[in-house]
């Protein structure tokens, strides 16, 4: 347990990213330096959303460039740093042939990188580390297994690989190499922050996330006939960026963090949406298992082993920590769902009607 110094920067990996913006937002507003890495501070479309965020505050932002498979290359965003928020992982759900060079590799070297500059930089005393509940568990049938139905900190996911559910193998592959690491120093501490389905708005038009596939599904009438039951533990990315925040300002934060605030199926979704977006086609039913087996491979290029274990559970998570240890208070869910899906109209991801 260490006590961070407010006058010494912090080093935010992947800062052009989704929650990694709202990061530094909040950082900025804290009135702290920002030292933020990027893969290229010259891409004016990738930064712009970070200077904007910059304005008015008492803080100071810094670009980097950094690349996670270069050895080194986070040493001079990380000097003179006593905290480290490792944000930066590849994040490709599909459409790659080779999962390992595509999730794995990167997520796994990146992170060796980023903590061996940490090693070399002796100001370090504290990483908080983006993770994923998708290292606690690999598919939804495992809440099946969890002691009282409950998907806790104390669980990790066994059961991902490089040929299924290959993003969520390298979440758990990351986080497990940081834990790791941390425990071969005793310089640093670690810190984990471990959202479910991240949503709610982006502070740029260029985010990438699962989170803008499913209300692009929602919304634009593929999913009209209806909907799998498939649940989803869902966070809004302000309070995921607020969590990263508070783990280094409390001394006394340490382990990981379940950072979800409600769990809702498709159709739940859908039916909040459908409140305050009438006029879109969403779903206003549920299929049956059997029938999505039937239709999901060609419809949505999904396996069948994937909605045999995923399609049907109702899922729990404890967010007990999150919220007695950081004090992270969880907004509705159905302000966050209108709050993504308006910006989604805004940007032109959904039409307007």
């Amino acid at each position: 347990m260490h006590k961070i110094d407010l006058n010494k920067p912090v080093c935010v990996t992947g800062a052009s990213g989704y929650i990694a913006g709202w990061i530094v937002k909040y950082l900025l507003e804290e009135g702290l330096t920002v030292h933020a890495t990027v893969r290229d501070s010259k891409k004016a479309s990738s930064v712009a959303h970070l200077w904007k965020a910059a304005q008015g505050t008492k803080g100071t932002l810094k670009l980097f460039d950094a690349d996670l498979l270069k050895p080194g290359s986070f040493t001079q965003a990380i000097e003179g740093c006593d905290w480290v928020i490792h944000t930066a992982s590849p994040f490709v759900i599909k459409g790659f042939k080779d999962a390992h060079e595509a999730l794995i590799r990167p997520a796994v070297e990146g992170t060796a990188n980023v903590l061996e500059s940490c090693n070399a930089v002796e100001s370090v005393k504290r990483v908080v580390l983006t993770s994923s509940v998708a290292s606690v568990y690999g598919d939804a049938v495992e809440i099946l297994k969890a002691p009282g139905g409950v998907f806790t900190e104390q669980l990790w996911n066994n059961t991902s690989s490089e040929s299924h559910q290959p993003y969520s193998y390298s979440k758990v592959m990351a986080e497990r190499k940081a834990w790791e690491m941390c425990k071969r120093q005793s310089r640093w501490d670690l810190v984990t922050i471990n959202p479910s389905l991240v949503m709610g708005p982006s502070l740029t038009a260029q985010t990438q996330s699962t989170s803008i596939d499913v209300m692009r599904d929602l919304g634009s009438g593929r999913q009209r006939t209806g909907v799998p039951m498939l649940e989803f533990g869902i966070v809004d990315v302000r309070e995921v960026a607020r969590a990263h925040v508070l783990a280094g300002l409390n001394e006394n934060s340490e382990g990981r963090y379940i950072l979800s605030g409600h769990t809702a199926s498709l159709l739940q979704m859908a039916s909040l949406l459908r409140e305050r977006f009438p006029k879109y086609p969403l779903p206003t039913m549920q299929l049956p298992k059997f029938l999505v087996k039937l239709v999901a491979p060609i419809a949505a290029g999904v396996s069948r082993e994937f909605i045999q274990r995923n399609v049907g559970y109702t899922l729990r998570f404890d967010n007990s920590r999150s919220v007695k240890n950081l004090g992270v208070q969880y907004r509705p869910l159905a302000d966050t769902l209108a709050e993504h899906f308006a910006q989604m109209i805004e940007d032109g991801l959904l039409k307007k009607r």
